[in-house]
């Protein structure tokens, strides 16, 4: 192999360059990938509805909240309101936080090699950026979805606030202060777990050289910064729910009540950390990299690691049930596991087998995502939903899906009204109390997001794979 080629495939930016290239493929789909759609469309509906309704960012809305206006409390919308604004820019089209993720999310696993870089050496930033960047984060930072984005501008606050306290980089201290600040607040903004990476500042705060005076500024700048996080999520948030009525995104549970939730489901707790964050092989590179930190006494790598699980592990006990079945709660400690698991890999001293380690890792990676860059036909009929519906209502009409508790198919739908199950829909007088508030059409799911049932209504339109009601 030539210097030129070797220099190229080291180069952390070649990977990440060609990995943006590769991920949009299939970039402008809709969000109907097996996986998280519903998820992706409680994103995509309020950025639309910031669009149509009311630009307000402190009032974001969603479609499924029946008569309601929709407003209620979640994350602060700031993914949300990137999408609208290129809506404004190019009209609307269901894909562009797809774009935008990715371009944050590459963005952060820039700044993730560039910090490890600078803090440790070149090999290990190199060896985790690979590992972050095949790991679950491959196929989330091109969902719609403010996990990565939220954790990549984390990721690049920390580069900026270690510049300021170490008095490194090439910008004035200030703006180094001020950059950390400004990113830190909207990226804990943006997803609140991301925020439990703040301890990784308690790291400086013990080191004598940093003066006194450096650290107090740090300090009273950072509570600063984190006042809107505050606001945010323990004012607004439940203001937004007690006013407008309507409880969709959770808080959390009582630590006690978390724990015991995930006492009995450790098997699944546990399989966030191996099978979703980085698969089998980088697992099992962490599990041997944990043993060699303890054996070389690697104190400094051993202090990020312990600090961030004690950090973590207060999110994981608060998320409770919602950690275990939701792989994209692990997303803010990758970058952690991929450290560790890159000191793995840099501990191995025949160079080949390191290399080839990496590249078993990516290959399982991207063969264990690849499937969310396709969308299967069955769910494409939902493109079809919103224009069938225009052929005999309006677009202010109220609807009911049978979808039980997944917004996806009222999303395409481009309406608003109620989530129902099957079950519900058989109950007496459901339909009645939903009718006086509104209510005019039934949209019955036959195979996807629902299963066919009869109602007692006229039947206004009807195909293979829905049917849709008139409720007079």
């Amino acid at each position: 192999m030539n210097k030129t080629l070797t220099n190229i495939l080291s180069d952390i930016r070649f990977w990440i360059i060609l990995f943006f290239v590769i991920r949009l493929i299939g970039i402008t789909n809709p969000p109907l990938e097996i996986s998280h759609n519903w998820r992706q469309t409680t994103v995509t509906m309020v950025a639309r509805n910031f669009l149509e309704i009311d630009n307000t960012i402190f009032y974001p809305r969603v479609d499924f909240a029946g008569e309601k206006t929709g407003i209620t409390g979640m994350e602060f919308p700031l993914f949300n309101y990137l999408i609208y604004l290129t809506s404004e820019l190019f009209g609307y089209q269901h894909w562009y936080g797809r774009l935008i993720n990715l371009l944050f999310s590459s963005l952060g696993i820039w700044f993730y090699y560039k910090l490890v870089k600078k803090y440790f050496n070149n090999k290990l930033a190199f060896n985790s950026s690979i590992i972050l960047l095949f790991s679950i984060w491959f196929s989330f930072s091109r969902k719609i979805m403010p996990d990565t984005f939220s954790m990549s501008l984390v990721i690049v606050s920390i580069y900026y606030g270690y510049n300021y306290l170490y008095k490194k980089g090439t910008l004035n201290q200030s703006v180094n202060l001020l950059m950390y600040a400004i990113l830190f607040c909207i990226g804990a903004l943006s997803k609140l777990p991301s925020a439990y990476a703040v301890v990784l500042f308690t790291i400086p705060f013990f080191n004598f050289k940093i003066s006194i005076q450096r650290k107090f500024v740090f300090a009273a700048v950072s509570i600063i910064g984190f006042l809107p996080v505050l606001f945010w999520y323990f004012y607004w948030f439940p203001y937004l729910i007690k006013t407008y009525n309507f409880f969709h995104f959770s808080m959390g549970k009582g630590l006690l009540e978390g724990a015991k939730e995930i006492n009995s489901n450790l098997p699944l707790v546990f399989n966030q950390f191996y099978s979703n964050a980085i698969k089998y092989i980088g697992f099992i590179v962490f599990l041997y990299a944990i043993i060699q930190l303890f054996r070389k006494k690697e104190k400094k790598i051993l202090y990020v690691f312990v600090l961030s699980f004690l950090s973590y592990l207060v999110i994981i006990l608060k998320a409770g049930n919602i950690f275990i079945h939701h792989n994209y709660y692990i997303i803010p400690f990758v970058p952690i596991i991929s450290l560790i698991a890159g000191y793995g890999i840099t501990t191995i001293k025949i160079k080949k087998i390191g290399i080839t380690l990496l590249m078993l890792i990516a290959f399982e990676g991207i063969l264990n995502q690849q499937h969310d860059f396709y969308i299967k036909k069955n769910a494409l009929v939902l493109l079809k939903l919103e224009e069938d519906l225009n052929k005999f209502s309006s677009p202010k009409d109220l609807i009911l899906v049978n979808s039980n508790e997944c917004p996806t198919p009222m999303y395409f739908s481009h309406r608003k009204g109620w989530l129902a199950s099957n079950f519900q829909l058989k109950q007496k007088n459901y339909i009645k109390n939903l009718k006086e508030n509104g209510l005019r059409y039934i949209v019955i799911l036959k195979k996807k997001y629902g299963n066919d049932i009869d109602l007692n209504y006229k039947i206004v339109s009807n195909n293979k794979d829905y049917k849709i009601y008139l409720i007079y």
